[in-house]
């Protein structure tokens, strides 16, 4: 999962969304079988060839670094795949060194919605992975319809230049909690300003970015790569379209490793809520472990001083912005949670760096806090390159990562379309999860006037899929713990391995128990015995 402000660092960013939901009784028409050629009828014999060409074709695999590179075009939208209109997904893979031992092409997701699986691969995301399934697999990723080098993607414009447009917000539009009339409004406006940008440049694109068809894209990325059935592994948002393409393709699947797991039965309210009160009990978690984490770089010597030292802050960015070092910008109470959401999604690369920036902030100094907070402060920039050849090692695509996940969300996730449902949240909230929960909620808002899919929560309904195993970590802040439990009990089969530990997801991290339990079930489709924990 992937939280509205923030971006998993380190490892693998395997962010998601705050709500996202699956297609209860809305599967398109062509489902497990006819997307492959199976007879529907005569009105759909064109569409049927037209879907044909591209699950036909051979992507054109080139050098690019340690890795081979191609693109998949696939349709824009699956109802009418005739129309010419399509997106150029770029791919990425490393080839395993013995193909005598390979058993095919391990397919993987890192999250979001909205991160680069090429981006990933190509800056060592391989590592995340165990020697023994790098040397059984072809490890591939690929940037989903939207996303990064995707041709379309997703823009909604600079948020500098749109800054531009308008005076500095002041107070009423940077509150976390806005409870008066002036507050709700310029929260609305910044909402509606935000989805009238997207709506301006990408409002053709908008309606097909969802999961439902990068799903289908998944499918058709399986049988350009030549296997069979997929065998997969999703990060969080991953997890969610593991499960989505398991509901549509489950005799496809060989083997589904979901990491993190978004709860697909859950509503937009209720995946808020429980998202907010994991990062609000991360933070707890930090304070009670940071000292066996990082010693003496802690902020405070003691639970109870790391939680004043958070809460002074709080207080006193709320009121009294603290200054960064080389830009007119001020670390605000925006920033510093969105700080602290950021650094809960890996304790062992991150905590470090936190306990560090509370500390020169508590002396006054805002400029690390707002280092950890994101791009366009303090000297940093939103752009990695033109990524204009996905082929090529040596530039980047666009990071669009923070539209990407509120393009995807809005559309797989219902939302009501009044803003009262929003305010009467924003209590419960400020109850149950403080500045994490009505931030969570605001950041909701944006789904409000944003182009509605037709996916609805429900429970998983994926009848022949095989034995899927679903990894939950016990001190997860963007996936809940219980999404994975939850999500194990509602797959037919479903096994679930628990990772007793505090960050977002748990293979590819430093713990054996969890990376060999999944390796022996990519490999051999060993199972995980029921109640395992590592």
């Amino acid at each position: 999962m992937k939280h509205p402000t923030s971006k998993r660092a380190g490892l693998i960013p395997a962010l998601a969304a705050l709500g996202v939901t699956a297609l209860a009784g809305c599967l398109p028409a062509y489902g497990d079988t006819a997307a492959e050629g199976a007879d529907t009828g005569p009105a759909d014999a064109v569409q049927q060839s037209a879907l044909q060409t591209f699950y036909r074709q051979k992507p054109t695999w080139t050098t690019c670094g340690e890795l081979q590179c191609a693109t998949l075009t696939v349709p824009m939208d699956y109802a009418h795949p005739d129309t010419g209109q399509t997106f150029t997904l770029p791919l990425a893979k490393s080839v395993t060194a013995d193909p005598a031992q390979r058993i095919g092409s391990l397919v993987f997701n890192p999250g979001g919605p909205g991160e680069s699986g090429v981006e990933q691969l190509k800056s060592g995301g391989l590592s995340s992975f165990g020697e023994r399934a790098r040397a059984r697999f072809d490890i591939v990723s690929f940037d989903p319809r939207g996303v990064a080098g995707s041709k379309p993607a997703v823009d909604c414009g600079s948020s500098d230049s749109a800054d531009q447009d308008q005076p500095a917000s002041d107070a009423t539009s940077t509150s976390v909690y806005p409870k008066t009339g002036a507050e709700r409004s310029a929260a609305l406006a910044d909402a509606e300003k935000q989805v009238a940008a997207c709506k301006a440049r990408s409002g053709a694109i908008l309606p097909h970015v969802g999961t439902l068809d990068a799903a289908r894209d998944l499918d058709v990325l399986r049988a350009a790569l030549g296997d069979e059935k997929l065998s997969y592994l999703g990060w969080s948002y991953g997890t969610y379209l593991g499960t989505v393409y398991g509901e549509l393709f489950p005799h496809r699947v060989r083997a589904l490793v979901l990491d993190g797991a978004v709860d697909p039965s859950l509503d937009w309210s209720e995946a808020a809520l429980q998202q907010s009160k994991a990062f609000r009990k991360s933070v707890d978690d930090y304070a009670r472990q940071c000292a066996t984490v990082v010693h003496d770089a802690c902020p405070a010597t003691t639970p109870e001083g790391i939680h004043k030292v958070i809460t002074d802050l709080h207080r006193r960015t709320a009121k009294h912005p603290l200054p960064i070092k080389g830009t007119t910008e001020r670390l605000d109470q925006n920033m510093l949670l969105t700080a602290l959401t950021k650094s809960m999604y890996s304790p062992e690369s991150q905590w470090q760096d936190l306990s560090e920036a509370l500390r020169a902030a508590r002396g006054g100094d805002g400029t690390k806090l707002a280092e950890i907070a994101g791009p366009g402060i303090s000297g940093q920039s939103d752009s990695t390159g033109s990524g204009s050849d996905p082929g090529s090692s040596a530039e980047q695509a666009p990071d669009n990562s923070s539209v990407a996940i509120t393009a995807v969300n809005c559309l797989d996730q219902p939302h009501p379309m009044d803003p009262q449902p929003y305010w009467d949240l924003l209590e419960r909230a400020d109850q149950q999860a403080g500045d994490f929960g009505t931030s969570t909620v605001l950041a909701e808002l944006t789904c409000k006037d944003w182009p509605a899919g037709k996916q609805q929560p429900h429970r998983v309904n994926a009848e022949g899929l095989p034995p899927a195993l679903v990894v939950g970590t016990t001190g997860d802040p963007a996936t809940p713990y219980q999404w994975s439990q939850g999500l194990a009990a509602q797959l037919p089969g479903g096994m679930l391995l628990t990772f007793k530990g505090p960050g977002h997801t748990a293979y590819g991290r430093s713990n054996a128990c969890v990376n060999d339990a999944v390796d022996a079930y990519l490999i051999e489709l060993k199972p995980v015995p029921g109640g395992t924990v590592c």
